[in-house]
Protein backbone atom coordinates (compact mmCIF):
# COMPACT_ATOMS: atom_id res chain seq x y z
CA UNK A 1 0.00 0.00 0.00
CA UNK A 2 2.77 2.57 0.46
CA UNK A 3 5.83 2.14 -1.17
CA UNK A 4 8.99 4.62 -0.70
CA UNK A 5 12.01 4.31 -3.67
CA UNK A 6 15.31 6.61 -3.09
CA UNK A 7 13.44 9.57 -1.60
CA UNK A 8 15.35 12.31 -0.64
CA UNK A 9 14.17 15.89 0.74
CA UNK A 10 16.40 18.47 1.24
CA UNK A 11 16.49 22.16 2.77
CA UNK A 12 18.90 24.33 0.89
CA UNK A 13 22.05 22.65 2.09
CA UNK A 14 20.45 20.43 4.88
CA UNK A 15 19.12 16.39 3.70
CA UNK A 16 16.43 15.44 5.66
CA UNK A 17 15.93 12.73 4.01
CA UNK A 18 19.04 10.45 2.24
CA UNK A 19 17.68 8.23 -0.20
CA UNK A 20 15.46 6.21 2.08
CA UNK A 21 13.16 3.24 0.44
CA UNK A 22 10.65 1.07 2.97
CA UNK A 23 7.22 -0.66 2.37
CA UNK A 24 4.49 -0.78 4.03
CA UNK A 25 1.65 -3.89 3.16
CA UNK A 26 -2.28 -3.74 3.21
CA UNK A 27 -3.44 -4.98 6.54
CA UNK A 28 0.02 -3.84 8.04
CA UNK A 29 0.63 -2.08 11.41
CA UNK A 30 4.50 0.08 11.01
CA UNK A 31 6.01 1.84 13.67
CA UNK A 32 8.22 4.27 12.11
CA UNK A 33 10.73 4.77 15.09
CA UNK A 34 13.55 7.27 15.19
CA UNK A 35 15.21 10.63 17.29
CA UNK A 36 13.82 14.15 17.34
CA UNK A 37 14.59 15.32 13.82
CA UNK A 38 15.84 11.79 12.46
CA UNK A 39 13.21 12.69 9.26
CA UNK A 40 9.78 11.14 10.65
CA UNK A 41 7.76 14.08 10.07
CA UNK A 42 9.43 14.93 6.56
CA UNK A 43 8.88 11.49 5.17
CA UNK A 44 4.89 11.47 6.84
CA UNK A 45 4.23 14.96 5.37
CA UNK A 46 5.73 13.99 1.94
CA UNK A 47 3.49 10.35 1.87
CA UNK A 48 0.36 12.88 2.65
CA UNK A 49 1.11 15.36 0.12
CA UNK A 50 2.01 18.22 2.35
CA UNK A 51 5.59 18.41 1.22
CA UNK A 52 7.06 17.30 -2.15
CA UNK A 53 10.07 15.43 -2.42
CA UNK A 54 13.52 16.58 -3.95
CA UNK A 55 14.23 13.53 -5.64
CA UNK A 56 13.27 9.73 -5.32
CA UNK A 57 9.39 8.30 -5.70
CA UNK A 58 6.67 7.46 -2.98
CA UNK A 59 3.30 5.90 -4.14
CA UNK A 60 -0.03 5.19 -1.69
CA UNK A 61 -2.35 2.56 -2.91
CA UNK A 62 -0.49 2.17 -6.27
CA UNK A 63 -0.73 6.30 -6.79
CA UNK A 64 2.37 8.79 -7.03
CA UNK A 65 2.73 11.20 -4.28
CA UNK A 66 3.89 14.16 -6.36
CA UNK A 67 1.98 13.60 -9.72
CA UNK A 68 -1.12 12.62 -8.35
CA UNK A 69 -1.64 14.24 -4.97
CA UNK A 70 -5.11 14.32 -5.03
CA UNK A 71 -5.60 10.79 -5.35
CA UNK A 72 -3.10 10.27 -2.90
CA UNK A 73 -4.95 12.17 -0.52
CA UNK A 74 -8.57 10.40 -0.87
CA UNK A 75 -6.65 6.95 -0.25
CA UNK A 76 -5.00 8.76 3.60
CA UNK A 77 -6.54 9.47 7.01
CA UNK A 78 -3.81 11.32 8.38
CA UNK A 79 -3.02 12.49 11.96
CA UNK A 80 -0.64 14.90 11.85
CA UNK A 81 1.43 15.12 15.70
CA UNK A 82 -0.93 18.78 16.47
CA UNK A 83 -4.23 17.82 15.77
CA UNK A 84 -5.78 20.61 13.24
CA UNK A 85 -8.99 21.21 15.47
CA UNK A 86 -11.50 24.61 15.57
CA UNK A 87 -11.53 24.84 19.62
CA UNK A 88 -15.29 26.84 18.95
CA UNK A 89 -16.86 24.13 17.35
CA UNK A 90 -18.69 21.29 18.78
CA UNK A 91 -17.18 17.15 18.46
CA UNK A 92 -19.65 16.39 16.14
CA UNK A 93 -19.64 19.19 14.21
CA UNK A 94 -16.34 19.28 13.13
CA UNK A 95 -16.31 15.75 12.53
CA UNK A 96 -19.36 16.46 9.89
CA UNK A 97 -17.49 19.57 8.70
CA UNK A 98 -14.05 17.45 7.95
CA UNK A 99 -16.42 14.82 6.20
CA UNK A 100 -18.69 17.95 3.86
CA UNK A 101 -14.97 18.80 3.17
CA UNK A 102 -14.27 15.16 1.85
CA UNK A 103 -16.96 14.61 -0.17
CA UNK A 104 -18.45 11.95 2.41
CA UNK A 105 -22.20 11.05 1.09
CA UNK A 106 -24.43 11.30 4.87
CA UNK A 107 -21.75 12.69 6.37
CA UNK A 108 -24.47 13.09 9.70
CA UNK A 109 -24.57 9.46 9.62
CA UNK A 110 -20.85 8.62 9.32
CA UNK A 111 -20.00 11.33 11.95
CA UNK A 112 -21.96 9.44 14.49
CA UNK A 113 -20.50 6.38 13.50
CA UNK A 114 -16.83 7.13 13.61
CA UNK A 115 -17.24 9.00 16.88
CA UNK A 116 -18.79 5.94 17.75
CA UNK A 117 -15.86 3.84 16.64
CA UNK A 118 -13.81 6.41 18.57
CA UNK A 119 -15.17 6.50 22.06
CA UNK A 120 -16.49 10.00 22.03
CA UNK A 121 -20.23 9.38 21.73
CA UNK A 122 -21.41 11.17 24.56
CA UNK A 123 -19.04 14.15 23.88
CA UNK A 124 -20.49 14.87 20.67
CA UNK A 125 -22.01 17.83 21.83
CA UNK A 126 -19.46 19.04 23.51
CA UNK A 127 -17.18 22.14 22.46
CA UNK A 128 -14.00 21.19 21.45
CA UNK A 129 -11.80 23.73 23.68
CA UNK A 130 -13.39 21.79 26.70
CA UNK A 131 -12.02 18.17 26.15
CA UNK A 132 -9.10 16.83 26.97
CA UNK A 133 -6.20 16.23 25.82
CA UNK A 134 -6.59 12.62 25.02
CA UNK A 135 -10.79 13.25 23.63
CA UNK A 136 -8.62 15.63 21.19
CA UNK A 137 -7.05 12.67 20.03
CA UNK A 138 -9.75 10.75 19.66
CA UNK A 139 -11.57 13.50 17.60
CA UNK A 140 -8.12 13.56 15.44
CA UNK A 141 -8.52 10.25 14.48
CA UNK A 142 -12.24 10.34 13.85
CA UNK A 143 -11.61 13.19 11.05
CA UNK A 144 -8.98 10.75 9.48
CA UNK A 145 -11.36 7.94 9.91
CA UNK A 146 -14.44 9.74 8.38
CA UNK A 147 -13.62 9.03 4.64
CA UNK A 148 -13.13 5.44 5.23
CA UNK A 149 -9.27 5.62 3.84
CA UNK A 150 -7.37 2.10 3.07
CA UNK A 151 -4.06 3.75 4.68
CA UNK A 152 -3.93 5.58 8.36
CA UNK A 153 -0.95 8.07 9.12
CA UNK A 154 -0.54 8.58 12.61
CA UNK A 155 2.95 11.33 13.68
CA UNK A 156 3.24 10.99 17.49
CA UNK A 157 -0.61 9.96 18.49
CA UNK A 158 0.26 9.31 21.96
CA UNK A 159 1.90 12.26 22.84
CA UNK A 160 1.18 13.81 25.58
CA UNK A 161 -1.62 11.42 26.81
CA UNK A 162 -1.49 9.62 30.13
CA UNK A 163 -0.70 5.75 30.34
CA UNK A 164 -4.40 4.75 30.51
CA UNK A 165 -5.39 6.89 27.42
CA UNK A 166 -2.14 5.53 25.49
CA UNK A 167 -2.89 1.59 26.42
CA UNK A 168 -6.77 2.94 25.26
CA UNK A 169 -4.98 4.44 22.07
CA UNK A 170 -2.64 1.30 21.35
CA UNK A 171 -5.91 -0.81 21.32
CA UNK A 172 -7.48 0.87 19.26
CA UNK A 173 -4.50 0.92 16.28
CA UNK A 174 -4.58 -2.35 17.00
CA UNK A 175 -7.93 -3.05 15.74
CA UNK A 176 -7.83 -0.29 13.03
CA UNK A 177 -4.50 -2.72 11.73
CA UNK A 178 -7.07 -5.77 11.16
CA UNK A 179 -8.25 -3.21 8.42
CA UNK A 180 -6.58 -1.18 6.89
CA UNK A 181 -2.55 -0.34 6.42
CA UNK A 182 -1.27 1.54 9.24
CA UNK A 183 1.56 3.57 9.71
CA UNK A 184 2.78 5.21 13.06
CA UNK A 185 5.87 7.61 14.42
CA UNK A 186 5.91 6.78 18.15
CA UNK A 187 8.82 6.85 21.01
CA UNK A 188 7.13 4.96 23.02
CA UNK A 189 9.46 1.44 22.17
CA UNK A 190 7.13 -0.78 24.23
CA UNK A 191 4.05 0.53 22.25
CA UNK A 192 5.79 -0.71 19.29
CA UNK A 193 7.05 -3.68 20.20
CA UNK A 194 3.22 -4.75 21.08
CA UNK A 195 1.28 -3.09 18.25
CA UNK A 196 3.75 -3.11 14.92
CA UNK A 197 3.88 -6.06 12.67
CA UNK A 198 7.34 -4.52 11.41
CA UNK A 199 9.28 -1.55 12.50
CA UNK A 200 11.11 1.05 10.23
CA UNK A 201 14.08 2.62 12.46
CA UNK A 202 15.46 5.96 11.13
CA UNK A 203 18.34 8.02 11.76
CA UNK A 204 19.83 11.40 10.35
CA UNK A 205 17.47 10.98 7.57
CA UNK A 206 18.66 7.49 7.10
CA UNK A 207 17.11 4.28 7.25
CA UNK A 208 18.99 1.62 9.80
CA UNK A 209 16.69 -1.09 10.21
CA UNK A 210 13.61 -2.69 8.98
CA UNK A 211 12.34 -5.56 9.60
CA UNK A 212 10.08 -7.46 12.54
CA UNK A 213 11.19 -6.73 16.27
CA UNK A 214 11.39 -10.17 16.86
CA UNK A 215 14.01 -10.30 13.64
CA UNK A 216 15.64 -7.06 15.12
CA UNK A 217 16.53 -8.63 18.33
CA UNK A 218 17.88 -12.21 16.91
CA UNK A 219 20.68 -9.54 15.00
CA UNK A 220 21.79 -8.35 18.23
CA UNK A 221 21.30 -11.62 20.18
CA UNK A 222 24.56 -13.53 17.65
CA UNK A 223 25.73 -13.52 21.43
CA UNK A 224 23.55 -14.50 24.65
CA UNK A 225 22.68 -12.75 27.64
CA UNK A 226 22.73 -14.10 30.73
CA UNK A 227 21.29 -12.67 33.93
CA UNK A 228 22.86 -13.17 37.25
CA UNK A 229 21.79 -12.75 40.95
CA UNK A 230 23.71 -13.54 44.24
CA UNK A 231 22.63 -13.17 47.60
CA UNK A 232 24.43 -10.48 48.94
CA UNK A 233 26.09 -9.50 45.77
CA UNK A 234 29.08 -8.94 48.22
CA UNK A 235 32.47 -8.52 46.30
CA UNK A 236 31.09 -7.14 42.91
CA UNK A 237 34.37 -6.63 41.43
CA UNK A 238 35.89 -9.97 42.59
CA UNK A 239 32.64 -11.03 41.11
CA UNK A 240 32.62 -9.71 37.58
CA UNK A 241 36.33 -11.30 37.97
CA UNK A 242 35.88 -14.21 38.71
CA UNK A 243 32.84 -14.81 36.02
CA UNK A 244 34.62 -12.93 33.43
CA UNK A 245 37.22 -15.57 34.09
CA UNK A 246 35.05 -18.25 32.63
CA UNK A 247 35.32 -19.55 29.30
CA UNK A 248 33.32 -18.43 26.84
CA UNK A 249 31.94 -15.51 28.86
CA UNK A 250 32.60 -11.83 26.72
CA UNK A 251 31.77 -9.13 28.97
CA UNK A 252 30.25 -9.08 32.82
CA UNK A 253 28.60 -5.96 33.98
CA UNK A 254 26.73 -5.01 37.06
CA UNK A 255 22.86 -4.93 35.92
CA UNK A 256 20.23 -3.99 38.55
CA UNK A 257 20.60 -6.17 41.34
CA UNK A 258 22.74 -8.16 39.77
CA UNK A 259 24.95 -8.92 36.81
CA UNK A 260 24.54 -9.65 32.93
CA UNK A 261 26.89 -11.70 31.38
CA UNK A 262 27.57 -11.24 27.73
CA UNK A 263 28.76 -15.03 26.16
CA UNK A 264 31.05 -15.03 23.07
CA UNK A 265 29.17 -18.10 21.49
CA UNK A 266 25.67 -19.67 21.56
CA UNK A 267 26.58 -22.51 23.64
CA UNK A 268 24.51 -23.19 26.63
CA UNK A 269 27.36 -21.89 29.64
CA UNK A 270 24.70 -21.63 32.74
CA UNK A 271 25.70 -25.00 34.41
CA UNK A 272 29.25 -23.86 34.35
CA UNK A 273 28.83 -20.39 35.92
CA UNK A 274 26.37 -22.43 38.88
CA UNK A 275 29.29 -24.24 38.98
CA UNK A 276 31.90 -21.52 39.71
CA UNK A 277 29.86 -19.75 41.58
CA UNK A 278 28.78 -22.36 44.01
CA UNK A 279 32.17 -23.65 44.11
CA UNK A 280 33.33 -20.06 45.68
CA UNK A 281 30.79 -20.25 47.83
CA UNK A 282 28.29 -18.22 46.81
CA UNK A 283 24.27 -18.25 47.14
CA UNK A 284 22.56 -18.48 43.41
CA UNK A 285 18.90 -16.62 43.49
CA UNK A 286 18.34 -16.56 39.95
CA UNK A 287 20.16 -17.16 36.41
CA UNK A 288 18.06 -17.04 33.10
CA UNK A 289 18.68 -15.70 30.21
CA UNK A 290 17.57 -12.43 28.62
CA UNK A 291 15.98 -10.89 25.44
CA UNK A 292 17.12 -8.18 23.47
CA UNK A 293 14.30 -5.30 24.45
CA UNK A 294 13.13 -2.94 21.58
CA UNK A 295 14.21 -0.17 23.99
CA UNK A 296 17.87 -1.33 23.07
CA UNK A 297 17.84 -2.58 19.33
CA UNK A 298 16.80 1.35 18.77
CA UNK A 299 19.74 2.57 20.91
CA UNK A 300 21.82 0.36 19.24
CA UNK A 301 20.63 1.33 15.82
CA UNK A 302 20.69 5.22 16.37
CA UNK A 303 23.78 5.71 18.53
CA UNK A 304 26.13 3.10 18.03
CA UNK A 305 27.26 1.43 14.36
CA UNK A 306 24.96 0.27 12.15
CA UNK A 307 23.99 -3.63 11.36
CA UNK A 308 23.74 -5.61 8.58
Amino acid sequence: MIEVKNLVKRFGDFTALNKISFKAYEGEILGFLGPNGAGKTTTMRILTGYMPPTAGQATVAGHDVFSQSLSVRRQIGYLPETVPLYPDMTVRGYVEFIAELRGVPDRRTRAREVLEMVGMSERARSLIRTISKGMRQRVGLAQALVHDPPVLILDEPTIGLDPHQVADLRDFIRSLGKQRTVMFSTHILSEAEQVCDRVVIINNGEIVATGAPLELRQKLEANSRIFVRIQGRAGSKAIVKMLTAIKGVRHVAEYQDGFLVTTSTNQEIRPRLAAVLMENGLELLELRPMAVTLEEIFLEYTQGDKLA
